[in-house]
């Protein structure tokens, strides 16, 4: 069981560079745990591409039935005041934006606050650095 980063699903969904990395991950994790807004997130990148041109209407409609098999099967922090209240520390302590603290939050309710062992998957390198300072052990590796 690992906690997943909207940054490590995308590429489950469309082909990146570190499309292979995550895909590794995936499969040995029996249960994957996001944050509430993830699938939000998720198709606000996806929806970005595809006005950009980086997607065509058919590789979106592709990565967005992946999106939804991904987010038929994990699991979701929900939000609670404990949640937002970590969230507004970690914006005092770490170089984060609000989603990130948010998903931060998220990952250390999961862990019951103790997250030594357990892993925190994700590819944005500011978030990378504060969950490995607070104590998860980062994938994939650089």
């Amino acid at each position: 069981m690992r906690f997943w980063d909207s940054s490590a699903i995308i590429p489950l969904c469309v082909k990146e560079r570190t499309s292979k990395a995550v895909e590794g991950l995936l499969k040995g994790d029996e249960n994957v745990v996001v944050w509430w807004t993830t699938r939000v997130e998720c198709l606000s990148a996806l929806s970005r591409r595809r006005r950009e041109g980086v997607l065509s209407s058919g590789e979106e409609v592709q990565a967005r039935a992946v999106l939804s098999a991904l987010a038929a099967a994990w699991s979701e922090v929900q939000p609670t005041e404990i949640v937002r209240l970590r969230s507004e520390r970690h914006l005092s302590v770490h170089s984060l934006r609000a989603g990130d603290a948010l998903q931060l939050a998220a990952a250390l309710i999961w862990a019951e606050e103790t997250p030594r062992s357990l892993e925190f998957v994700c590819l944005d390198q500011n978030l990378r650095e504060a969950a490995l300072k607070e104590g998860f052990s980062i994938q994939p590796y650089d």
